[in-house]
């Protein structure tokens, strides 16, 4: 019984080490490109200019979304994917997204 107590809580852990709270490698970046991958989107908080964004999935062997908290109207969130590209055109603002697959992993765009 014990054995199986000490499995779960290992099994626990893996799981949210793999979902964890998802700040990308980077404190920040600068321009509209954002590379969706295991389990993180980077850079984020990401600052870009006015205009088109670009979503990335770069060797994402599980499947992610973008959906947005706050964000535009249009385009609506993307697909769950694990290849391929997804764009949205931002105004001036500050926009939230999250993966709604992985609890954690969100991600900011302030757009100047």
């Amino acid at each position: 019984m014990r054995i199986a107590g000490l499995f779960l809580l290992a099994l626990t852990a893996a799981t949210l080490a793999a979902c964890s709270d998802s700040t990308g490698s980077s404190g920040g970046g600068h321009g509209n490109a954002i590379t969706v991958s295991n389990n993180s989107f980077n850079p984020t908080p990401d600052t870009a200019a006015v205009g088109i964004v670009t979503f990335t999935w770069s060797g994402a062997s599980n499947g992610h979304n973008v959906t947005w908290l706050t964000g535009p109207t249009t385009p609506a969130n993307s697909t769950t994917m694990t290849t391929g590209t997804f764009q949205a055109t931002l105004a001036l603002g500050t926009y939230t997204y999250h993966c709604t697959i992985h609890s954690g992993m969100n991600g900011t765009i302030v757009v100047q």
